[in-house]
């Protein structure tokens, strides 16, 4: 059995718990987080899903993870299921696909940085919609997804333009 941080149960043991039953409910275990310090000690489920996490999504793989790890002998802890957030770095190509539609800072490999609307992942290329030129047209540019060392969802508080979620590859009912 997997040692335990203080009566806890480990990451791998919750990570061995739970991926089938939500990869069956259509989840995927981003992390899992085992907080013995925190007080009360704390187990942070962290999950994902081509549409996201809605409330609905949340609640029911809360009771998922509760009623399987309810089985296990351990000291009393908060069970928190919960998104990964939108300051999450982009890291998989998976988190690159989820993420397609939303705005988007980019850092590369040679220092610089672009922002704009993350489009399609194709064959390692990303397309990334931004303004350029005096004017700042809307085009799609092609940005090796090997030549990016972070990337990062950026909070917005307006809608995009429909002209940006179409070269983005959207429409409006999808971001």
């Amino acid at each position: 059995m997997a040692e335990q941080s203080a009566g806890l149960p480990s990451q791998r043991q919750v990570i061995e718990l739970l991926d089938g039953e939500f990869a069956r409910a259509g989840y995927d275990i981003e992390d899992v987080v085992v907080d013995a310090g925190a007080r009360p000690p704390r187990v942070t489920v962290v999950a994902d899903a081509d549409g996201g996490l809605d409330l609905d999504a949340v609640a029911e793989l809360s009771r998922i993870a509760s009623t399987l790890l309810d089985d296990l002998d351990s000291a009393p802890y908060v069970l928190e299921v919960t998104s990964p957030g939108v300051d999450r770095p982009l890291r998989t190509d998976t988190h690159f696909r989820r993420a397609r539609g939303r705005r988007v800072e980019l850092t590369l490999n040679d220092g610089s940085t672009l922002t704009g609307r993350l489009g399609e992942l194709h064959e390692g290329v990303v397309g990334l919609v931004v303004r350029e030129g005096a004017r700042g047209a809307l085009t799609v540019r092609d940005v090796d997804r090997d030549s990016i060392t972070k990337a990062v969802v950026q909070v917005e508080f307006s809608p995009p333009s429909p002209q940006e979620l179409e070269l983005a590859g959207q429409t409006g009912g999808e971001t």
